[in-house]
């Protein structure tokens, strides 16, 4: 039994190893294929990028002008119609300015007509209780109707019924006529002062709004003329289309 097992052993064993060795060099060999090629199993993003080509740089290159030409146009058509919209402003404080100044005008002719009047000796009259309280309603009225007029404002008119800041009832009507001219002719240089200052700065902001809308005019021509070579409407009508309106210069009107 011993002799059987013996043999068996001396017989398989070394096929077993033939066959295990076999497998182990198959196997060997499969890995060192794998090996020398990785190529095979790296991914194919690694390619260089293609260039592009002298089509594709043109039509890209295109594009961007057709971007910049129209941001350009809606630049240029929105500075138009701020300059329109500050020269509007300008005028109507030109308009301002011109009324202020016919206001002040009529009161310093009213304050130097009174002026004059007040040259003549002040008539005589007797200072009596009753001549005092006279002279108190003709202030208080005289100086009720240049409120209702606008001539007065609500803290002057409080001034004169306080008898505050020279406004004194017991003077004669006519020195109070012309105290109330020159508080109403100050009054009205002061507003005409003030409409002259805002005129000032409606021209400034419509100057800096016209030379703007040109400037953006010019380009947005420039850039439509970059987009399309080929002479489309003349230089002169497209000028014509976007040219803001030009504001006159600004010139104060004299006091005297």
């Amino acid at each position: 039994m011993e002799t059987v097992v013996f043999y068996q052993f001396v017989t398989e064993v070394p096929q077993a190893a033939a066959i295990w060795s076999t497998l182990f060099l198959l196997t060997l060999g499969l890995l060192t294929v794998l090996a020398a090629r990785p190529e095979r199993d790296q991914p194919t993003d690694d390619r260089p990028p293609a260039v592009p080509t002298a089509r594709e740089l043109a039509a890209a290159e295109a594009v961007d002008r057709g971007r910049y030409a129209e941001e350009v146009a809606v630049a240029a058509a929105g500075a138009a119609t701020t300059a329109r919209r500050r020269r509007a402003a300008w005028l109507t404080a030109q308009e301002q300015t011109e009324r202020a100044w016919i206001g002040y005008d009529e009161a310093d002719t009213a304050a130097r007509r009174f002026a004059g009047a007040g040259a003549l000796p002040t008539p005589q009259t007797p200072h009596t209780p009753s001549e005092y309280a006279a002279r108190e309603r003709y202030l208080h009225r005289a100086a009720m109707a240049a409120y209702w007029r606008g001539d007065l404002t609500m803290a002057q008119l409080g001034d004169v019924f306080g008898h505050r800041h020279g406004w004194d009832p017991r003077r004669h009507p006519v020195e109070q006529e012309a105290l109330i001219s020159r508080v109403i002719r100050d009054a009205r240089l002061v507003d005409y002062q003030v409409a002259t200052g805002r005129e000032r700065a409606a021209w400034r902001d419509a100057e800096l709004a016209a030379e703007s809308a040109r400037t953006l005019a010019e380009e947005a021509y420039a850039a439509e003329a970059r987009l399309h070579p080929t002479p489309a409407p003349t230089r002169r009508t497209v000028a014509r289309a976007l040219r803001p309106a030009v504001v006159a210069r600004w010139r104060p009107a004299r006091v005297g």
